[in-house]
């Protein structure tokens, strides 16, 4: 019989877990040639008009590699951070860049820290790599909880301690301060990682200093109010040294070359942006109110995504199911204390009203059976 090579003990060992099932996918389950897009916090205003005529000039390059050090684009987003282009690495979106963190700074076995229930693709990338996932439990809100964190990482000596904020999936936002304490609290060895993919929703006077930390890492992406997800850029800001780090393991040509081009038209036209911002300012204040209307509490939000309450997390199922029946696209929160939650990513004003009748619709129907 024939041997065949096998996966390492480390790679054998990791779930076979898909982070998030694609619309796409959801719409084949479902039989149905498109779904209302409301699930995966995608800009439902576009990129930029700039943006867009960029890209379609570069397609014509399409033959040509892109820049691997991706100079143009990093040199403008130290400018508009105030740091060094040496500060600046840029990768296919943030997940890839996750990736280049955990296995740059844990070792099979190490620790590494984040609250319970956040963004599912950082434990992912920990499961990845062999490194141990650690959780401390969050705010009765799903928010941050910087005592639970720093109690959690005194007992597990985590190598990186990571924090979405704005907070994916519960909307909430911790204060420059909160995560000033964290990183205080945590010993000088540890690495801080903020996600920031939701922080262009957030006034920039509320988000920490620009000034560099040098144990900390700030990712950022142009997915969300940029318009460009399937792109796939992102970036992170950190001290020199760790970007040399990764240079010696990024993918050099991960960043493709009509992504950087789009991406670099996207950071010039700063209008556009804002006036993404404002709309989604708007439709949170809707989706609040048909939260009121249809006594679904909603939490507060600062990104493009609004949680309405349905009850239990059998609830909550039920609705994510009776919603794509109906095609509708959402996503639900999979851990307490807000599994009983679905997330709603907020769409146009047509989407938004196409949205609300539906879910009012569903929301009666369930309400009906469970009074039966």
């Amino acid at each position: 019989m024939i041997r065949l090579p096998v996966p390492t003990a480390q790679i054998t060992a990791v779930p076979a877990v898909t982070p998030f099932v694609a619309p796409e996918e959801l719409a084949r389950r479902a039989g149905l040639p498109a779904l209302l897009r409301l699930g995966a916090n995608e800009s439902a205003f576009g990129p930029s008009p700039r943006a867009i005529a960029a890209m379609r000039e570069a397609a014509e390059h399409a033959s040509w590699y892109g820049d691997p050090e991706s100079i143009d684009l990093r040199t403008a987003l130290a400018a508009r951070h105030a740091c060094a282009v040496d500060n600046v690495v840029v990768g296919s979106g943030i997940d890839d860049l996750m990736s280049l963190i955990v296995r740059t700074f844990c070792a099979p076995g190490d620790a590494a820290l984040a609250t319970r229930g956040t963004y599912a693709t950082w434990t992912y990338h920990v499961a990845a790599y062999g490194v141990r996932a650690e959780t401390a439990d969050p705010t009765p809100d799903a928010a941050i909880d910087v005592d639970a964190l720093l109690e959690r990482a005194a007992r597990t000596a985590p190598k990186v301690v990571y924090v979405a904020n704005p907070d994916n999936p519960s909307g909430a936002f911790t204060s420059a301060a909160e995560l000033a304490r964290l990183r205080a609290g945590l010993a000088d060895g540890v690495l801080l990682v903020i996600d920031e993919a939701y922080a262009d929703f957030v006034d920039d006077r509320l988000l920490p200093s620009a000034t560099l930390e040098p144990r900390t890492i700030r990712l950022r992406t142009f997915s969300k109010a940029y318009g460009l997800a399937g792109a796939r850029v992102g970036y992170a800001i950190a001290a020199a040294d760790y970007v040399r780090t990764f240079q010696k393991i990024r993918q050099h040509f991960g960043v493709n070359r009509t992504a950087q081009i789009g991406a670099l038209a996207a950071l010039a036209d700063p209008a556009f942006a804002q006036s993404v911002v404002a709309e989604v300012t708007r439709g949170r204040a809707d989706y609040a109110e048909l939260g009121r209307r249809l006594g679904c509490r909603t939490l507060p939000s600062a990104t493009n995504f609004v949680c309405f309450e349905i009850g239990t997390k059998a609830a909550a199922e039920e609705m994510v199911g009776a919603l794509l029946a109906r095609g509708v696209f959402v996503r639900k929160p999979a851990a307490p204390p807000i599994d009983g939650f679905i997330r709603v990513t907020v769409g146009t004003g047509a989407e938004r009203a196409v949205f609300a009748e539906i879910f009012s619709e569903a929301l009666a129907s369930m309400r009906e059976k469970a009074a039966v």
